[in-house]
Parts: C-alpha cells; sequence; structure tokens
C-alpha cells in the first residue's frame, strides 16, 4: 500500500438527500483509491450530544448509505467533526506512514471543514474532490472550496 488515503467522511443516513447527487462519484473515486493502491477510510460519525436526533449511535441514522461502495476494513467512528479526534484513526495513519490524504464525503461546512484544516495544520497533504463533497447548504460549496484552498488543500475534480 501506499502512502496515500482516500478519506470517506460521514456518508451516513442522517447526513443529508443531497448525498444522493455524489454518491457516483465517491464510489468512483473509492474504484480510482483501490486501482491506485491506496488506503480506503470511512470515517462514521456518532453523535453523544443529549437530545440529538442525528447519528446516534446503534441507528440507521447512524449507518453507511447503502449505495456507498464498502472496499475496506478501515472504519472509523469519531464523536467530534474533526476525524483526527478518533485515536484508531490516528494510529492507523501512524502505523501506514500515511502522509497524503483525498477527502470526500459531508459535510463540507462542518466535518469535511474541521477535518482538512486540522490534517493541514499537521503538515499532511489534503486534496479535495470538489465533486466528491456535499452539505446540508449545498450555497455554500463555493465558499468551502475557497476555504479549503486558503488553508493549503488542493481542490481537484475526480475525473481529473
Amino acid at each position: 500500500m501506499s502512502n496515500k488515503a482516500l478519506v470517506v467522511i460521514d456518508m451516513q443516513n442522517d447526513i443529508t438527500k443531497n448525498y444522493k447527487e455524489i454518491i457516483g462519484n465517491i464510489n468512483a473515486a473509492i474504484d480510482w483509491a483501490v486501482v491506485s493502491g491506496m488506503h480506503v477510510v470511512y470515517i462514521r460519525h456518532n453523535n453523544l450530544s443529549v437530545g440529538t436526533r442525528t447519528f446516534k449511535p446503534d441507528t440507521k441514522g447512524a449507518e453507511f448509505v447503502s449505495e456507498m461502495k464498502i472496499v475496506s476494513d478501515n472504519i472509523f467512528l469519531k464523536t467530534k467533526a474533526n476525524a483526527l479526534t478518533s485515536e484508531e484513526f490516528v494510529s492507523f495513519i501512524d502505523r501506514n506512514k500515511i502522509n497524503e490524504f483525498y477527502i470526500a464525503g459531508a459535510d463540507a461546512t462542518a466535518c469535511v471543514k474541521s477535518t482538512c484544516y486540522n490534517m493541514k495544520k499537521i503538515g499532511y497533504k489534503v486534496s479535495v474532490f470538489s465533486d466528491c463533497i456535499t452539505s446540508y447548504d449545498k450555497k455554500r460549496i463555493d465558499e468551502m472550496l475557497a476555504y479549503y484552498k486558503s488553508k493549503g488543500c488542493e481542490i481537484k475534480i475526480l475525473e481529473e
């Protein structure tokens, strides 16, 4: 395996109906990563907040969307926006000497944003597939792409 990973963030039933617009691209990115010899990592959010209605552990809403290809056992749980708050994920990164990440998933204004920011802050190379992210508020996608770029992330289109 290479020192690169595709990280698919929070593609879960509770995320947003907008995922249907990008799931084909995410599956194509997963295929691309496999062919390229990359690690494929899935991040799942568990919301532990009292009174929450989304991402409750052990509910249908917390499960991955059924349309998404699962090609590895590299599935890590997080309870905060930043995927790097998962100690298991960080250990996986260290064990496999991963230093380059390609990001797909949701929500572009929350968990994707926080993960990208924190990965760049540590010094990792981060690329975001603009056609593999979505949000509850799709009007903010362009703003988020500009934000990622301002933090040093590369913006890529999967087809390129």
